[in-house]
Parts: structure tokens; sequence; C-alpha cells
């Protein structure tokens, strides 16, 4: 699969390459801050097809947590693009940054659930777990 995207003034551009490591939404508060309340619908790429192909963002991660994400963003614009996890051999991809969002098709589940708020919405039938799930 090949994903193209980019933040919403364009300035930063990106491919991805690979297979699908997971399609999901994310409830935890992290994310609703970022998202401005709603869950995060995100699809993980792998690391090593992602690269950055007109411009870079900036990065924030918080100094107070450990293992924190890091984030990156639009210097211009401010869109969140990508997250990366410390460890983790992906990269979590904005699904409202794809050229074709359409390509990402369906999260196929919820995670931190725990952190749901009332006015979120999870599909029926949606596997749904509290926080990570096992492997």
């Amino acid at each position: 699969m090949k994903l193209e995207g980019g933040c919403y003034c364009r300035e930063v551009r990106y491919v991805a390459e690979g297979d699908a490591m997971m399609k999901a939404q994310c409830h935890c508060r992290e994310c609703q801050y970022i998202s401005g309340g709603a869950p995060n619908i995100f699809v993980a790429m792998p690391a090593d097809g992602f690269s950055y192909t007109e411009s870079q963002p900036k990065q924030f991660a918080r100094s107070d947590l450990p293992r924190a994400v890091t984030r990156e963003f639009c210097p211009t614009c401010g869109t969140h693009l990508v997250t990366r996890v410390p460890g983790l051999p992906m990269v979590v991809l904005k699904v409202g940054t794809l050229d074709d969002p359409a390509l990402f098709g369906t999260p196929k589940l919820a995670i931190y659930t725990i952190d749901k708020q009332a006015f979120h919405h999870i599909p029926e039938g949606m596997p749904a777990f509290e926080r990570l799930p096992q492997r």
C-alpha cells in the first residue's frame, strides 16, 4: 500500500509505503487534545517506508511523561501529521492528512476507551479496549 498526504497548507508532504500495521480510533486523552475533542483516527505504517517529500515538520514531546510520544506537525499551519512511539518501528499517520482518506477504509478497533467521552462513537461490533489489546 502506498499512502501520500500532507498538511492543510500543503507545505509539508509525506509518503508512506508498506502494509498497514494497525487501523484504529484512539480515545486517549492526549489524542483528544490533538484532535480538538474527537477520537484520533489513524493508520500505523512501517517507519522504514515513511519519508517526508516536501519540507520538514516541527516536533514536540512532553518532557514530564515517561516514554512520551513525539508528535510531528506543520510549522506553518499546525496540522498534526504523525506520532512516533519510542521503541516502535512505525509511524502513526493521521487519516485526515491523507490525500485520499478513502484509502484508509475503516478502523478495525478502538483503543484507550478508558478515556472515551460520552459524545464519542464506537461503531457497533467494533472491538474496543480500555488500553492496548494484548498481543
